[in-house]
C-alpha cells in the first residue's frame, strides 16, 4: 500500500462510500519558551480552519509519553494511545489519513505510531494541510467510538542499545539538521553531537527546497542509496525527540526500503552521560 496520499485522492475517497476517518496532528518543534514567545497551539490552529471532518489529535498528550529520561517524546503508553485514538473515531478495519500543518513531522508521527500498533491502513496526506485546495470548516465533529486495539509490532523499533548495535552492523541515519549532527549547536537537549557511527541525512531533504511535498520516489531512492541504504543489511532512523525521524522512515518507505525508528532518539541519548558521543561532519 502506498504510504502517501494526494490532496485530490482524498477528496475523492472522502466524497465515496468508505471514506477515511482525518486526524489532524498540527504540531511544531518551538523554542517559544526559551525566546519569551507563546508556543504553538495546534488545537487553536484546527479550531481556526480544518478539512471537513478531520478530528484534532494532540501529539503531546496522544502521540507521546511524559518528557523524562526516554526522552522530550517518548512512546506513549499503550493504553492511552489506543484510548486516544477510539475517541477519535479509528477503527481497524477502517482506512485513517493523517494530516499536519504541511511541515509534516507531526503526522509522520501519527502514521508510524498507528502503523507500529498494527493499524493496516494508514496514509499520510502528502503536503498537508498546504496541500488541501478545498475548503476548511470549523464544525468540531464527535465520531462514533471506533474499535482500534494497539498490538505493538508492526513496524521495527530501536532502543539506545539497538541504535548503537545498528550503527555498526547496518546504517544509523540521523534526521536532525547537519549542524547539530556535527555538535555546532545543540538549541534543545544538553549535549551536542552524534552517536557514534551515525551517518548525517537532514529530513529536510525529503522534500523540495520551499516545498511541503515528499520528493518522488525515483529522486528519495537515489538519495537513500547515496547515503548507503540500499546495499545496508538493517537501516535505523533517529532524531531529536522521534518525531522528524518518523518522516524519514516514510521517506523511506516511499523509496521501498523498510527501516526501524529509535523512538528516544538524540534526547534520550543525550541523557545518559555514560553514552559516548561524536562530533564533527564525521560518522565516528
Amino acid at each position: 500500500m502506498n504510504p502517501i496520499i494526494t490532496a485530490t485522492e482524498l477528496a475523492g475517497e472522502s466524497a465515496g462510500p468508505r471514506p477515511p476517518v482525518l486526524l489532524d496532528v498540527r504540531w511544531q518543534l518551538t523554542l517559544a519558551k526559551a525566546a519569551g514567545a507563546a508556543p504553538f497551539d495546534g488545537r487553536a490552529a484546527y479550531a481556526a480552519g480544518h478539512i471537513p471532518g478531520a478530528v484534532y489529535v494532540d501529539l503531546d498528550s496522544a502521540l507521546a509519553g511524559p518528557p523524562g529520561r526516554g526522552g522530550r517524546h517518548p512512546l506513549p503508553d499503550v493504553e492511552v494511545f489506543g484510548a486516544a485514538m477510539r475517541r477519535a473515531g479509528v477503527s481497524g478495519g477502517a482506512p485513517v489519513v493523517v494530516y499536519d500543518g504541511g511541515q509534516g513531522w507531526a503526522a509522520a508521527r501519527a502514521w508510524w505510531l498507528l502503523r507500529w500498533a498494527g493499524h493496516p491502513d494508514v496514509r499520510f496526506l502528502d503536503g498537508g494541510l498546504d496541500a488541501w485546495g478545498g475548503p476548511l470548516s470549523t464544525d468540531v465533529p464527535a465520531p462514533e467510538p471506533g474499535d482500534f486495539t494497539p498490538v505493538p509490532g508492526g513496524l521495527p523499533l530501536l532502543d539506545a542499545d539497538g541504535a548503537a548495535a545498528l550503527a555498526r552492523s547496518g546504517l544509523l541515519l540521523d534526521a536532525r539538521a547537519a549542524e547539530r549532527y556535527r555538535g555546532d549547536v545543540e538549541p534543545v537537549d544538553p549535549v551536542g553531537g552524534h552517536i557514534p557511527g551515525a551517518v548525517s541525512a537532514p529530513t529536510t531533504q525529503n522534500v523540495s527546497e520551499g516545498a511541503t511535498t515528499f520528493l518522488p520516489k525515483e529522486k528519495l531512492s537515489a538519495r537513500f542509496k547515496r547515503l548507503g541504504a540500499a546495499d545496508a543489511p538493517e537501516v535505523g532512523v533517529y532524531c531529536g525527540s522521534g518525531v522528524s525521524g518518523a518522516h524519514q522512515v516514510l521517506a523511506l518507505a516511499i523509496a521501498g526500503i523498510p527501516a526501524a525508528l529509535y523512538a528516544g532518539s538524540w534526547s534520550e541519548w543525550s541523557s545518559d552521560p555514560a553514552r559516548p558521543v561524536a562530533t564533527g561532519p564525521d560518522p565516528q
